[in-house]
């Protein structure tokens, strides 16, 4: 019995471990929002942030929707294999979807009608949303489940959702948040912060949806009108690594730099 305790607190300090190492990107792209907010914007998300029993910082709180798993329908947008694009701000297969839980959770902490419990939850929604809409494979085909049943060797181990979620960002920016949001700041300029600022949540979800059909990703391959699922296992090599790290760095600011403006706008007078 002894040793069958220890087993199962080996497997479950594990799996804590891995779910730990996906928390990275979400607090990397809260705290960029936070330091590039307005400072006003700031005080009232931390007013909002003391009065929660589980987190201290609003880069900490982003991971709450994944534990447990919270509204799962809305961590993604699913799209057809001969898809071009969204070209709507409705869920292509779904009545729900990252996108419109953007905008719930928007007015939510816009309203100043809300009750303060609510408003903070939606807080801590929004911020994980925007995040995983610029993860490229939470923009993607459901009959993978955004590649969650694509498996990879070599330098990531699982699945190829999984890499994108957690071991490309430790090749980017490595594992310490403050190091990593230190980096990606110094590297955004004006004209960058300018031009990411202008988009729409759709055109964000498209990006996102062009990386993952783009070859490099390799989540799959056109045939005709369709990206269908590649064959086999995916390999990601140091020759993958670096032909996406760039592209990773980039996600991770856009992300940051949009929610910044974006908590801007809901927190205003």
């Amino acid at each position: 019995m002894r040793c069958v305790l220890i087993a199962l607190f080996a497997f479950f300090a594990l799996c804590n471990s891995a779910s730990a190492w996906g928390d990275i990107g979400h607090k990397i792209v809260c705290e960029i929002a936070f330091r590039l907010a307005q400072p006003d914007t700031r005080a009232a998300i931390r007013k909002l942030i003391r009065s929660d029993s589980e987190f201290d910082t609003f880069s900490e709180s982003c991971v709450f929707p994944d534990h447990p798993r919270k509204r799962p329908s809305e961590h993604f947008v699913n799209l057809p294999r001969d898809s071009k694009g969204l070209t709507s701000d409705e869920c292509p297969t779904a009545p729900k979807c990252a996108l419109t839980a953007i905008l719930n959770d928007s007015k939510i902490i816009a309203s100043k009608d809300a009750k303060k419990a609510d408003r903070l939850i939606a807080l801590k929604f929004l911020g994980h949303w925007v995040g995983d809409i610029h993860q490229p494979l939470h923009v993607s085909f459901e009959d993978d489940r955004g590649g969650n049943e694509i498996t990879v060797v070599g330098e990531c181990s699982s699945n190829l959702h999984s890499a994108w979620d957690s071991c490309l960002v430790e090749a980017a920016v490595g594992t310490d948040v403050s190091d990593a949001v230190d980096q990606l700041v110094d590297a955004i300029t004006q004209e960058m912060e300018s031009k990411w600022r202008a988009s729409e949540p759709r055109e964000r979800a498209n990006e996102s949806f062009a990386i993952a059909e783009r070859a490099k990703t390799g989540y799959c391959v056109i045939h005709g009108k369709s990206c269908d699922r590649p064959a086999g296992d995916v390999t990601i090599n140091a020759a993958y690594l670096q032909a996406n790290k760039p592209i990773v760095k980039e996600q991770l600011q856009k992300a940051g730099v949009r929610l910044g403006k974006l908590l801007d706008t809901v927190f205003g007078d």
